[in-house]
């Protein structure tokens, strides 16, 4: 069932993540039904992809969830398509800048910094403290963005 209520797709998507799954599985769940893709699958493709992917602390695991479901509304089929790989490529870029306007970075060890001490890491507080946060605000973004291009 597409679902054109912003809130409750970002409502959708902290649920999940409160559920447990990771917040790139989160935000990529919460749009899945907009684009058909199977529950099951959704899950895997983006079950990686948590704690700046992988653990790696690189772009935030919500971020890249996001980039996945730009990937479902403006990306490629055709390999030589470049006018819409690279119309992809720009929703990505806008999507991590209305990121970092909002909450200074999209990296996911520069927000933990900003957000948790170490010990809150280690005792996992940190989904309370900023991951929650930055789930439900891409959620929105990216639901901004598909608007936007009349994707929703």
């Amino acid at each position: 069932m597409i679902d054109k209520n912003k809130e409750k797709v970002i409502a959708k998507a902290v649920e999940l993540f409160d559920e447990g799954y990771a917040c790139s599985q989160s935000v990529l769940l919460a749009f899945a039904p907009n684009f058909d893709l199977d529950e099951r699958t959704a899950k895997l493709i983006s079950s990686t992809f948590g704690g700046g992917m992988g653990r790696l602390r690189e772009t935030c695991g919500a971020v890249t969830g996001g980039f996945m479901v730009l990937g479902l509304a403006f990306g490629n089929e055709i390999p030589n398509d470049m006018e819409t790989k690279l119309n992809s490529y720009k929703k990505v870029r806008e999507l991590n800048k209305r990121v970092t306007e909002i909450h200074g970075t999209s990296n996911c060890r520069q927000l933990l910094i900003k957000h948790a001490s170490e010990q809150q890491v280690q005792d996992r507080l940190h989904h309370k403290l900023i991951c929650r946060q930055l789930v439900g605000d891409t959620t929105g973004l990216v639901f901004d963005i598909l608007k936007d291009d009349h994707k929703i």
